[in-house]
Parts: structure tokens; C-alpha cells; sequence
């Protein structure tokens, strides 16, 4: 599943594509024709992202919804379109900018009190500069729940996904099984800031890469492979102290760990 930095390039990037813009809006698929037909025609003036959610405001009043889920895809055509997929849930165009969406788990229209209702479900999110990160810590902070689990809970930080969860840990030497009550406040908001710090980089990279060249000896000329772009998540030796990385199951996912650099 797309995690928080892939939601806001892509916001990024398709704001400047369409924002602004009249676009024709269809459903190939469709599952999405009845909504797709209300803002057909419309001026597409935001696309907001929060958390793994992207909001799009239309000139109508509608705002639309999507969530990409574990399968869901977007591609962008330059030029002449392909004929869209049978998966296509919304296409998207102007002039010779066409963007299709398949696979999604949520793609609907509604209102802008939906989209508030959806957000006040959601913690605060570490790429919005609206963010109050106090909702986050003081929620982590009365819990005795492992703060690996907090961390995927999109109630608590929205966002954070499985890959910066064990890295974002790993960074600060703590146990992802460790009871969120027991972090120190100055734990806590250090985990803030690199949370926000690793996000930032991954909208600016379009990818995710938590290591440096110098932990990891490659060179500057050479792009790093996403097999050598994190510290601990799916690694099999620890790239700081060579012991074996560990996989436990938190918050019902896989996480990494270095039993060494982060002890019980």
C-alpha cells in the first residue's frame, strides 16, 4: 500500500497537470459512471492530499474521494491516450493530459463535510503544514499499545505505512514492541521530526531511500537500488552492526528490527 509521501506527489504532480483546468471525467469501468457524470465538464481547483487519502475539490461543490488501497494504480498518458482497461475506474483529461485510475479501494464523489468527517478520523498528517503533531504524541503517549502498532494507525499519524514504521524506529534504537506510554516525551518528538523528515525526502525522491552512502559505502555516482534503500525493513544484516534483522508481527504486519540496535 502506498504510503504518505506516494499521495502527496502524486497531488503534486497531477495538481500541475489539471488544476485549474476543465476535464472531461468518465468510468470506463463503470462503477464510478453516476459520479463521474456530475463533474464531467467541471474545473478540477484542488487535489488534496491527507495521509493515504487524496481529496479532488471540483467547480460543482463535489469533492471526490480516493484511496488507493493495495492495488490501486494511477497512469499518466502524454499525447494520444490508449484505449483505457476494463479496470479503469475514472479517467481523467484535458487536452493531451489523460490520467486513469484502476484498482482503487475507494473512488467516489461527495460533499465537503464527507471529506471532514473522513479527515477527523484520521491523526495529523507529518507533510500538511497544519499539522499539530501534539494529537499524535499525546494519543502514543496514554496507550500501552506497541508503538510499532501505533505508528501503522492511521488514527494516531496519518500516513506512515509498514517501510517507514521499521525505519523510523530503527533510527531512534526503539523496540517497536515497546508500550507507546513508555517513550519520553523528547522520544516521542524525535520520532515527530523524523517522521516528517523521511516523508519529505520520499516526495522529493518519489521513492523511499532512509539510508545514507556513507552507512551503506556506495558510491555518489551510482543510484541507490531499492534493495539497499532502507537500514531494516526486508534487510537480512544490519548495515550498522551486522547482526541478523529480526521479523516480528506488529499491529498485524511484518516488522523489522535490529535486535542489537533496538533491545527490548
Amino acid at each position: 500500500m502506498p504510503e504518505g509521501h506516494t499521495i502527496h506527489r502524486i497531488a503534486r504532480d497531477h495538481s500541475k497537470l489539471l488544476r485549474g483546468r476543465v476535464v472531461e471525467v468518465s468510468s470506463p469501468q463503470g462503477r464510478f459512471g453516476a459520479d463521474a457524470a456530475r463533474v464531467d465538464g467541471a474545473v478540477l481547483e484542488a487535489i488534496e492530499p491527507y495521509g493515504k487519502h487524496l481529496f479532488y475539490r471540483w467547480s460543482t461543490g463535489d469533492v471526490g474521494h480516493v484511496h488507493l488501497g493495495l492495488f490501486g494504480k494511477y497512469r499518466v498518458h502524454v499525447g494520444p491516450a490508449p484505449a483505457p482497461s476494463e479496470a479503469t475506474r475514472m479517467r481523467l483529461r484535458h487536452d493531451d493530459i489523460t490520467i486513469d485510475l484502476a484498482g482503487p479501494t475507494v473512488c467516489d464523489l461527495g460533499t465537503s463535510d464527507d471529506r471532514d468527517m473522513i479527515v477527523k478520523r484520521l491523526g495529523p498528517d507529518p507533510l500538511r503544514r497544519d499539522a499539530d503533531p501534539n494529537r499524535a504524541i499525546e494519543k502514543i503517549a496514554k496507550s500501552t499499545k506497541p508503538i510499532g502498532a501505533l505508528l501503522l494507525d492511521q488514527a494516531v499519524v496519518a500516513g506512515i505505512g509498514n517501510v517507514y514504521r521499521a525505519e523510523i524506529l530503527f533510527q531512534h534504537g526503539i523496540h517497536p514492541e515497546r508500550p507507546g506510554k513508555s517513550l519520553a516525551p523528547q522520544e516521542l518528538e524525535s520520532l515527530w521530526e523524523t517522521a516528517t523528515t523521511m516523508l519529505r525526502a520520499g516526495v522529493k525522491a518519489n521513492r523511499i531511500v532512509t539510508v545514507t552512502r556513507d552507512d551503506i559505502g556506495w558510491p555518489r555516482n551510482r543510484v541507490i537500488p531499492r534493495s539497499e534503500a532502507t537500514y531494516v525493513y526486508k534487510r537480512e544484516i544490519c548495515v550498522r552492526c551486522g547482526d541478523h534483522i529480526r521479523a516480528i508481527e506488529v499491529g498485524n504486519r511484518t516488522c523489522y528490527y535490529c535486535p542489537t540496535d533496538q533491545p527490548r
